[in-house]
């Protein structure tokens, strides 16, 4: 035997609690009525009373209580097979990972965010596959689309500026990798979440989101970082913290691009979220767009459902209070 509600278990301290308080309640009015009326007339008083009626009563009570906390713990015994379909979304995030991403704007810096976001983000997956792409002057696929959240977030972890050979901000190739992901794939809700800073340096952005609208993929555009910018501190070889410069000795300042974000979700149909200090945008995303959209029906699986059992502690309480309203209280009389 399981039980389907163990959180109900508590309520047996309740219930214990009252049963204690009951008795107590029940001895102290024997008491008060011989301090108010006097022994001799109190028995007179309480002489057509039972007390063994009294106390069949009582118990009954409490019984029907301990019966109604069980009843509530939902009682399973015996099993049956039932066929499930499971109905679930394929999202595949795309992440910059070029040198940009290391402005601190966004605490710690727009990379570590992003990544915290996606974590927080796996946490509310039930069941849908989830792919990561990361993209600088080129793209690579750092996971496929898989349920297995710890196997994705190993790739997750993985994921820093150094991960891609090529510099600067490519985002059309993060949105044809995607493309080429979901080529073969039947799913009706194909969606993509860029999180980038929106600075697209190299490639057409644009024509690749006309060709994602073009294959029915749908393109939500996080921004993350700040319009007024702010210098992208490196590390270098030597391990020293310094500022990257341009080929001019100048120091570079990278800003958010909100207009081009807004363009590429506006083309596809998606949306676009700006990242603030406390929230991301992913669960947003998530909870408004993705968690009602058309999701796929996934093959068909056996599960064992337990029969569940509430009903016969259940019935047996209403018995017994049945029984306890109908039982008199005092003796028979010949």
């Amino acid at each position: 035997m399981r039980f389907g509600n163990l959180q109900a278990v508590h309520l047996l301290w309740a219930a214990a609690v009252m049963a204690v308080f009951y008795v107590i309640a029940f001895r102290l009015s024997k008491k008060a009525l011989h301090r108010f009326a006097g022994a001799g007339l109190s028995d007179e008083l309480t002489m057509g009373l039972s007390r063994t009626r009294q106390f069949y009563k009582a118990a009954m009570l409490i019984a029907a209580v301990f019966l109604c906390v069980a009843a509530l713990m939902r009682p399973q015994w015996g099993f049956h097979l039932e066929e499930v379909r499971h109905r679930v979304s394929d999202i595949l995030i795309a992440i910059d990972t070029s040198k940009s991403m290391l402005a601190a704007d966004v605490k710690p810096n727009r990379l570590a965010r992003s990544k915290f976001a996606v974590i927080d983000l796996i946490k509310k997956l039930r069941g849908d596959r989830i792919g990561l792409i990361g993209f600088a002057g080129k793209s690579f696929l750092f996971s496929p689309l898989t349920v297995d959240y710890n196997g994705f977030m190993l790739a997750l972890n993985d994921l820093s500026v150094n991960s891609i050979p090529v510099g600067g901000t490519n985002i059309a190739t993060a949105i044809d990798e995607a493309l080429n992901i979901y080529k073969d794939n039947p799913s009706k809700d194909k969606t993509l979440i860029l999180i980038t800073d929106g600075e697209d340096l190299e490639g057409n952005a644009l024509g690749a989101a006309q060709r994602a609208k073009d294959a029915g993929m749908r393109i939500y555009t996080v921004g993350i970082g700040t319009p007024e910018g702010e210098l992208i501190q490196v590390t270098d070889e030597k391990g020293s913290a310094q500022f990257l410069r341009d080929s001019g000795g100048n120091m570079v300042k990278s800003r958010l691009d909100e207009g081009m974000l807004e363009k590429i979700a506006l083309t596809t149909g998606g949306s676009y979220v700006k990242a603030g200090s406390a929230e991301v945008g992913l669960e947003l995303i998530y909870d408004q767009k993705l968690s009602h959209a058309d999701k796929q029906e996934m093959e068909e699986k056996m599960q064992r459902r337990y029969n569940e059992q509430f009903q016969y502690p259940l019935a047996l309480a209403l018995i017994l209070l049945m029984i306890e309203t109908l039982m008199p209280e005092r003796k028979r009389t010949r």
